[in-house]
């Protein structure tokens, strides 16, 4: 048979009853795929041919179904379709199409163009009309059912369109939807009056005047009705339709904001880079975002939680997932229980953490995907570790818990068949809390009694991904350093061990064995050292220095030898160039030796001799003295028993190619490729598959830059898995100002910065320096014109900043605040909003610095190159021995007219300086610049001149004050002269003039001899607006 239009077709698979999957597959074939089945009305067709008879076809109707499941039509032209069906007295084809509309009706979606878009929109608000007059016949026959004895004839009917009804507009989705096509078919009213000669065809079938009709109708009809329920019911669904014209209104007014990208990002931030720090400045950071910004605990705590689900999804796979696995579950409980000191009280903090858990839940998608990624249920385990913490009580845990078990059964399948088995990251973390605690206990016995025991502890260690997951989690506890403070001290245990007398006396066998024990308890623990500096920063291992004065070997080793991020050493340093005898003799061994005798080794000599070794061999292979096989057998002796050897040959060689012509560096890199892979003998130490593995991601972090810049790719075995997610983000042959600008654009609209631009923005930080990077990003913002942006912008900026803030902030106050104050010519760029919005982030920025800059530097901002002080020195002279211009400034008074011509003549409470009157020490380059902005501010507010940096001065000073009330650890206000408030236009700030005042007044304390203030603005109180 031919077929020749759609309602054959149908026909045809009806009369061969075939079954779905069938007839989607030979309407394919039938029909060409020019035209798509929308335009040719397929959902239409279908229900014409389903609905002939007094009940629906079950076969062509399972057509439909099919259609609608596979997307073969789309939403807008099924419900078209069904608001055009008007026979409501066919019970069983009026059921038939409710059950369709509620296969979909809460998911509504359209992928297409704007006009299939608002063809939703339409179609939606006919199905509603449609659903109206449903439920007006359904109860219009039920009160006549009613009237004649059969009241069941209508009633469950009505039941399901009520029921149908409150479900499409439970949907916030489906109301918002419904108010654009009520829009559309106003401006269509417009735009085509039939007083013009327009048409009405291409409006909605039904207006919304019809619904409010239907809606006048249903009600009058059910005020007759007995059922309480079903009028409950209805009048429910009669609501929510007329809140829909006014939903643009009342949701600009309860709109609350309830994203906060600064608080996102100093917790990405701290995941991503430095879980090694200390909870407390982390802790007074949050509080000092919370205070400025004015975010109320629930929200402040759900964005805390937001931004660790965030980063475990976007965490590569490896030791990143590791480190936020143990960020979230080990440290942030840690800093909510220090959070928790700062509430007015437990209860009142546990409620708003159970709070932040209750909207959290209700982010079912993240939720879902951090358990899809993590293979577990998230939520459960940290509502375990907050109870434990006390953060939540019993009864909220459980409540928590029940909850999201509830939504997880509605989830897609989280675990698939081939990591069933594997165990959940999470868990492995928790578990390796109190692991770290023992380890670090046995660390502490006396190495030399137990040497085996002690062996058989770490080889555990370095089976599987053991050594990542406890570092992580001694990471994210604080007890890193002690961690590797213990296997220094190890390490130089084995390198005073040199004759094994003493060992032999605790094995029962050959002095052979205990020189084994000895090899490798000095590699592991030198492996385990490296590490750790690579993957948590050499800080962690030097940050505690010995206080009796001994160099330990592994810290000298790794201080001159070591190559790291942003570190060239000289392969000519004399760390390189040891004894020469003991050089010789090590080129011997390796070279003539089939194997290496443990007994005579003294592995720490062989470290620091492998360098000048190397050169030897080097040279005499390039001159023709060695061949190739010579070179396998040698560097089959460095790695044959111990790695370590070969991470410190590898060292040098990284160094050493870096000196050398593209062209001479052919075999320096041949001879790290043949030291990078495994040796597949037999006769090698105990756990030396467990080692290489260790020593191969070392020596691919070593080789990143050389094999970076040579072009040459090193296949490193055994790692398993991309150790450097983030090495090498920047594109290549772009400027790093366009790589800037570009990303800082993608953030500013993403509205939150993710782990990839931080790294991003960090190395930009590094290569362009401090002025650069901020100077640049000032501009960014400046740029802008919309004050919502300027505010996202704002939040975006100061959370970037923390990067390194302590210099971000000598830069914009001491640098480029007063250039834009100073130069006429930028002025017009401190016009609002931009002014504004850069008045508001110098005052973070200061705040945050001054709170904090008196605590340890981060590891992060440790590894940049500090501002030297002499800078600041130079550029704002200032003498803490002799009064100064600035001093006097700062303490004087408008009064004494004598003050800069005589500064002896002051009286005594005049004549003390800004240092003797707030402690404060003006050597540091922070409090320098602060004074030195804050005298520029007094000059602009008493200059003659008015403009955009006026008003600029005065959003500052407005801005210093608002943030003071909030709180917090000390006042930049200490740096105002007493002339800055009074030199402002008389009336223009007076409440910030009073609140200005008190507040310097107050933290001065300075009285005049009548006991009263001696502040200027006491003798010339401001004039009234």
């Amino acid at each position: 048979m031919k077929v020749v239009n759609l309602k054959q077709a149908i026909l045809q698979a009806w009369k061969e009853r075939w079954s779905d999957y069938q007839w989607a597959i030979n309407m394919k074939k039938f029909f060409p795929k020019g035209a798509t089945w929308d335009i040719l009305n397929l959902a239409e067709a279908l229900l014409e041919q389903a609905m002939i008879g007094p009940s629906p076809n079950p076969l062509i109707l399972s057509y439909l179904k099919y259609a609608i499941s596979s997307q073969m039509v789309s939403y807008s032209s099924v419900l078209t379709a069904i608001s055009k069906f008007d026979d409501f007295s066919r019970d069983l084809c009026v059921q038939a199409l409710l059950d369709i509309m509620d296969m979909f009706c809460d998911r509504l979606s359209c992928h297409g163009k704007a006009e299939e878009c608002i063809g939703l929109c339409r179609a939606l608000l006919s199905a509603l009309h449609w659903l109206l007059r449903c439920t007006a016949a359904s109860a219009e026959r039920l009160r006549e059912g009613l009237e004649a004895g059969t009241p069941a004839a209508g009633e469950k009917q009505l039941a399901m369109c009520l029921q149908r009804l409150e479900k499409t507009l439970s949907s916030t989705k489906n109301r918002a939807l419904l108010h654009i096509a009520k829009l559309e078919e106003a401006s269509l009213h417009t735009s085509q009056g039939l007083g013009q000669g327009g048409t009405r065809a291409n409006q909605p079938t039904a207006s919304w005047t019809a619904i409010e009709h239907c809606l006048l109708k249903l009600g009058e009809i059910l005020a007759n009705l007995s059922s309480p329920q079903l009028r409950s019911q209805a009048e429910q669904c009669g609501t929510l339709i007329r809140s829909i014209p006014t939903m643009l209104s009342v949701h600009s007014e309860q709109l609350h904001k309830t994203g906060f990208p600064t608080v996102h990002a100093v917790v990405l931030l701290e995941g991503t880079m430095n879980l090694t720090g200390e909870t407390q400045p982390l802790v007074e950071q949050l509080m000092m975002v919370k205070r400025m910004q004015h975010i109320p605990t629930p929200l402040f705590v759900l964005e805390i939680w937001k931004a660790c689900f965030v980063g475990l999804i976007e965490s590569p796979e490896g030791t990143g997932e590791l480190k936020w696995t143990a960020f979230t579950f080990l440290k942030i409980p840690q800093v909510l229980v220090k959070l928790k000191k700062y509430s007015h009280g437990d209860k009142d903090f546990t409620e708003d953490v159970n709070s932040a858990f209750e909207f959290l839940l209700k982010l079912t998608p993240l939720l879902d995907k951090a358990d899809q990624r993590c293979n577990c249920d998230c939520t459960n385990f940290l509502l375990q570790e907050c109870s434990k913490q006390g953060l939540l009580s019993e009864a909220s845990t459980n409540n928590l818990m029940a909850k999201r078990k509830a939504d997880r059964e509605h989830a897609p399948q989280l675990k698939s068949d081939e990591n069933a088995n594997i165990q959940p990251n999470p868990g492995l973390i928790l578990r390796a809390e109190p692991t770290v605690t023992n380890i670090l206990k046995t660390m502490d016995a006396d190495h030399s009694k137990s040497p085996e025991g002690l062996l058989g502890v770490l080889g555990h260690m370095l089976s599987g991904k053991s050594l990542d997951l406890l570092l992580a989690a001694a990471a994210a506890t604080g007890k890193l350093k002690s961690f590797a403070r213990k296997f220094i001290n190890l390490n130089e245990f084995t390198t005073h061990r040199s004759e094994e007398s003493s060992w032999g006396s605790a094995f029962s066998s050959s002095t052979a064995k205990a020189a084994s024990v000895r090899a490798l308890l000095f590699d592991i623990s030198f492996l385990m050292l490296c590490h750790v500096a690579q993957t948590y920063g050499s800080e962690v291992i030097l940050s505690e220095s010995n206080t009796g004065g001994e160099v330990f070997f592994f810290e000298t080793w790794m201080q001159t030898c070591m190559p790291e991020e942003g570190k060239i050493l000289n392969p000519d340093h004399p760390c390189f160039r040891p004894d020469s005898t003991k050089v010789e003799s090590l080129v011997a061994l390796l070279n003539n030796s089939s194997e290496i005798k443990l007994v005579q080794m003294k592995w720490h000599e062989a470290c620091l001799n492998i360098s000048a070794a190397i050169l030897e061999i080097l040279n005499a292979w390039e001159n023709g003295v060695l061949a190739f096989e010579s070179i396998q057998k040698i560097t089959d002796n460095i790695k044959g028993k111990v790695c370590s050897l070969a991470v410190c040959a590898v060292a040098w060689l990284v160094a050493h190619v870096r000196m050398l012509g593209l062209d001479e560096r052919e075999k320096s890199l041949q001879m790290i490729r043949q030291l990078a892979g495994p040796l597949y003998s037999e006769n090698t130490l105990q756990f030396y598959n467990e080692r290489v593995v260790i020593m191969s991601s070392i020596l691919e972090h070593m080789c990143a830059d050389v094999l970076q810049q040579t072009a040459t790719q090193i296949k490193f075995p055994s790692t398993g898995m991309d150790t450097m997610p983030y090495w090498n983000l920047l594109p290549p042959k772009r400027p790093i100002k366009e790589v800037l600008t570009d990303i800082f654009a993608k953030v500013l609209e993403k509205g939150w910065v993710d782990s990839r631009s931080i790294h991003i923005f960090d190395t930009l930080l590094h290569m362009g320096g401090v002025y650069w990077f901020c100077n640049n990003l000032i501009k960014e913002l400046l740029k802008e014109t919309r004050k919502e942006h300027t505010l996202r912008a704002v939040e975006l900026l100061y959370s970037i900043f923390c990067l390194d803030m302590q210099q971000v902030t000598l830069v914009l106050l001491g640098h480029i605040l007063p250039g834009l104050l100073t130069d006429s010519s930028k002025w017009h760029s401190l016009m609002d909003p931009p002014g504004t919005a850069l008045a508001k982030l110098a005052v973070w920025c200061a705040l945050s610095s001054y709170s904090s800059h008196k605590g340890q530097a981060s590891s992060r901002q440790k590894k940049r190159q500090r501002e030297d002080i002499e800078d600041y020195i130079s550029l704002f002279p200032l003498d803490d021995m002799q009064p100064s211009k600035l001093m006097r400034l700062l303490s004087s008074n408008e009064e004494d007219a004598n003050i800069l011509s005589s500064p002896t003549d002051r009286s005594m409470s005049s004549n003390l300086s800004a240092s003797q009157l707030h402690t404060v020490n003006m050597r540091d380059p922070l409090n320098r610049v602060l004074a030195n902005l804050f005298l520029l501010i007094s000059s602009i507010l008493g200059s003659r001149t008015a403009g955009p940096h006026t008003q600029f001065a005065q959003w500052f000073m407005e801005g210093c004050v608002d943030c003071l009330e909030q709180g917090g650890r000390g006042s930049i206000l200490q740096f105002m002269p007493f002339t800055t408030v009074s030199a402002a236009p008389p009336g223009h700030w007076p409440t910030l003039q009073l609140r200005a005042g008190q507040h310097v007044a107050g933290e001065l304390g300075v009285q005049r001899p009548g006991g009263r203030a001696s502040s200027s603005w006491t003798s010339h109180p401001p004039s009234p607006c």
